[in-house]
């Protein structure tokens, strides 16, 4: 397994080149905004397939440059990277729009639960990485994993990494791994969206205003991620500086384990892993 966090190593020197985005929608709009942002690519090599009204306004007003249409086989005929970011059910038909020009092209599908055997099956080729990223990247913080099929070259795994490095940190794992990271890091925003709510209830319930508990619980939570982070100290060993003999921080830990709180995020990563594996 590889892990690599591009942002703090040198730019890779593979060009990412014209670039066509097949499915201009959130995930599709944080990758490439964040690959324009970064000077990874320009706009005017982005070539957007993108039919819905709302997302065609969202692009002309924040890249008026990039070409914004329904026209796929200009698209990809035009590429040297493909984004695949269309809902998993559509795949297989966008694959089949541009039969026979897929070749050549380094492919990237961010497409939840589709395989890498249906995946060079439908492009016929397999020059093809699969990517799981998550919903932070639509704010820079994503925690991405990719895992790539044999036609994928080094270079083709440099360029997933920029792309992914662009919106948070990427990593590259077995492909049977990855739901896992789908149990994980896909679905974790969500586990981590409830923890907050519910600090912000017991908030709440000792008796703050609701506004100023979610404003506490969500910096709370910022915050110990940046220690965590950038002290590169075990969570535990920051757990257990904050929780003093008799104190009021071992006293709401004991009521988590009765709780069982770890348990519990235990058993959603696994639930999700298995469910990620039923739909694959």
């Amino acid at each position: 397994m590889m892990n690599r966090n591009s942002r703090s190593a040198e730019p890779a020197a593979v060009p990412i080149g014209k670039l066509a985005l097949i499915g201009g929608g959130r995930m599709g709009q944080a990758l490439v905004d964040g690959l324009i942002a970064a000077g990874q690519v320009v706009a005017t090599d982005v070539h957007v397939v993108e039919p819905h009204p709302a997302a065609v306004a969202w692009w002309s007003d924040r890249h008026p440059a990039c070409r914004v249409d329904s026209d796929i086989v200009a698209a990809v005929e035009a590429a040297a990277t493909v984004i695949i970011a269309v809902k998993p059910d559509t795949v297989a038909t966008a694959a089949g729009q541009a039969a026979g020009r897929w070749g050549g092209r380094l492919i990237l599908s961010v497409a939840a639960g589709i395989k890498l055997d249906r995946l060079t099956d439908w492009f016929a080729t397999d020059r093809i990485i699969r990517v799981m990223p998550n919903t932070p990247c639509l704010v820079g913080q994503g925690a991405s994993a990719y895992c790539c099929a044999t036609g994928a070259t080094d270079l083709d795994r440099e360029l997933a990494d920029r792309v992914l490095s662009a919106v948070g940190l990427a990593i590259e794992v077995a492909e049977k791994q990855m739901d896992a990271v789908t149990g994980l890091s896909g679905s974790g925003p969500a586990y981590v969206c409830v923890m907050i709510e519910a600090l912000a209830d017991g908030g709440v319930l000792a008796g703050l205003p609701r506004d100023i508990a979610m404003r506490l619980a969500t910096q709370t939570v910022l915050g110990s991620t940046a220690m965590i982070e950038q002290s590169g100290r075990h969570p535990g060993e920051l757990k257990d500086a904050v929780a003093s003999p008799g104190g009021t921080t071992i006293a709401g830990l004991r009521a988590l384990e009765q709780n069982g709180f770890r348990a519990a995020l235990i058993d959603a990563v696994a639930a999700a892993a298995n469910r990620s594996g039923e739909l694959g």
